[in-house]
């Protein structure tokens, strides 16, 4: 396992969890499930495998301060913020130069920042088949067996028999669905969620890149080795001129040679949005989550943060009521996915204090 790094990539605003979520404070450094923030959970589930120190993570400007403080185990030099967002392609890209130029036989875990798993010890065994067969030079991602059939993933389609635990060929990547399809996929049994959990050796992950991504790479290939006192002046120079494209789209749907981790239930959820919240929490006899001191009557369905104020609800349901010092949310909590449409708004009233 020596061989083996984890990138972390965390550059993402969460516009869907405003008003909690800003840009100097997003999703990913929130605690919205547990005590523990997001991020911190995942530097915590992976400890079994990956140590802090062979950590790496990815995250934007306004951000990287504030990951600084809550990540205090992971070496401060470890913790970068791009230079421009540019998607997962050039971000796994980057982290690919860095890891081989620091350890030529490095093999890589890909992980998202604000994703939860409320069962580690099955994620863990996956973790490690996909280490292990990356390190024989495969590209692998993990599959999630899907809980209902969601249309807001993109699916991965296994062989038929395929056991849960055991790497086998993908067959075809799959965008998200409409309902129907998706629920033929779940009937299946071949089909799994796509997680963005990604592993490869760092050498094989570049090699890909320059095969499907020829300008990224070439300007990726341009890059001192990490280090070298002129890798940050380089970075902020080559780094926006990189395409702008996810690593589904620019290599992984173009490749023919990928292999997945199929996993049984781990738990996992994507956090990505205040439902995906209320569906992770406890609820009381009538299906509330609530967060904060609340007063609920006849009221069914609903998910209550607000901190340090007594909520009282009557006779309302499937609502997301979300309270900070400058903003209250009110949503039908059906429509959750939707809250990044008013953070586009306040940008487009020029309300940046709110953002």
């Amino acid at each position: 396992m020596a061989r083996n790094y984890g990138l972390i990539l965390a550059g993402g605003r969460g516009t869907r969890f405003w008003p909690r979520s800003r840009r100097k404070h997003s999703k990913q450094v929130l605690s919205v499930v547990g005590e523990r923030t997001l991020i911190q959970q995942t530097v915590d589930r992976l400890k079994p495998v990956l140590p802090p120190e062979r950590l790496w993570v990815l995250t934007n400007p306004d951000l990287r301060a504030e990951i600084v403080r809550q990540l205090p185990e992971v070496p401060r030099r470890q913790i970068l913020a791009e230079p421009a967002a540019r998607n997962t392609a050039p971000a796994i890209g980057l982290g690919a130069h860095i890891l081989e130029s620091i350890d030529p036989d490095a093999v890589m875990g890909v992980f998202s920042a604000d994703q939860a798993i409320q069962k580690p010890a099955g994620y863990l065994r996956a973790v490690r088949a996909a280490f292990r067969a990356a390190a024989g030079g495969r590209m692998v991602v993990l599959g999630i067996a899907p809980r209902w059939p969601e249309t807001g993933y993109g699916y991965i389609e296994f062989p038929r028999g395929t056991k849960p635990g055991s790497p086998a060929p993908v067959l075809r990547f799959h965008e998200k669905p409409e309902l129907p399809t998706a629920r033929r996929y779940v009937a299946s049994g071949r089909f799994f969620w796509n997680a963005g959990i990604f592993f490869w050796r760092a050498a094989v992950f570049q090699a890909a890149l320059r095969r499907y991504l020829p300008q990224t790479a070439a300007l990726l290939d341009g890059l001192p080795a990490f280090g070298a006192r002129d890798f940050t002046a380089k970075l902020r120079e080559i780094f926006p001129r990189c395409e702008k494209i996810s690593v589904d789209y620019a290599v992984l749907e173009r490749a023919g040679d990928v292999f997945g981790v199929p996993c049984g239930d781990i738990g996992w959820s994507d956090v990505g949005s205040w439902n995906a919240v209320y569906e992770l929490l406890d609820h009381d006899p009538d299906g509330n989550a609530v967060r904060t001191d609340a007063l609920l009557l006849e009221s069914q369905g609903n998910y209550v943060d607000a901190e340090g104020k007594l909520v009282a609800l009557l006779g309302v349901r499937d609502l997301v009521i979300v309270d900070t010092p400058d903003a209250l949310l009110v949503a039908d909590r059906k429509r959750a996915q939707r809250v990044g449409k008013l953070v586009e708004e306040l940008e487009r009233r020029g309300r940046d204090e709110l953002l």
